[in-house]
């Protein structure tokens, strides 16, 4: 990575990785990555835990730590990591599935229905953009899709990587910074005080 963070920025770094090998591998280089750029450390100085609930933990040999997040499909990780507090990130392939009648199931009646007055060519990556938006929500407040997840209002999806506060949420915001052209991908955080960078390291 060749951009170290900005002091007073508040920026999510996200490092994505390919294997056909053990993704649990990739994961672990992944994250020493992440505290090896975040924390100033050399990334043998960087430890990977699980923490409550499961979480990964990453550790410097200092005993700083680093939120981090994680998400994986089919050979490819991703690895969210901010300096500043909670973060979370998820990933999907694109792919053809039932867009309006999995979002009827799923979603909020609001959210349902604006997505089944999309354009039918753009319905099913925008399924994807609020599907992994609220995962990656979830995974930054710290409990996933429990309790009502995926009912959990989103912004209308948007391109180009800006983070959107989250309806009824003003300390979260969500975005889909690129992901290629087979990958959707979304970062959210907690506690952000203004804007947030994204930065695919």
């Amino acid at each position: 990575m060749n951009q170290l963070p900005v002091p007073g920025r508040d920026t999510v770094y996200v490092w994505t990785g390919r294997t056909t090998g053990d993704q649990r591998e990739l994961t672990r280089r992944l994250l020493r990555r992440a505290g090896g750029a975040l924390l100033g450390r050399p990334e043998a100085g960087i430890g990977v835990d699980r923490g409550p609930g499961g979480r990964p933990e990453v550790r410097a040999d200092d005993g700083r730590t680093l939120p981090v997040s994680v998400s994986h499909v089919d050979g490819v990780v991703v690895v969210a990591a901010r300096a500043a507090g909670p973060v979370g990130v998820d990933v999907e392939r694109r792919r053809p599935l039932p867009a309006t009648s999995l979002a009827r199931r799923w979603y909020a009646p609001d959210e349902a229905d604006w997505l089944a007055a999309r354009d039918e060519t753009g319905r099913e990556l925008d399924f994807l953009r609020l599907w992994t938006a609220k995962e990656a929500v979830g995974k930054a407040l710290g409990r996933g899709l429990r309790g009502g997840g995926l009912r959990r209002r989103m912004p209308t999806p948007h391109g180009g990587g800006e983070l959107w506060p989250v309806p009824g949420r003003p300390d979260a915001r969500v975005g889909h910074p690129a992901g290629g052209d087979d990958l959707v991908l979304a970062v959210a955080v907690l506690g952000a005080a203004g804007p947030v960078g994204v930065v695919l390291a």
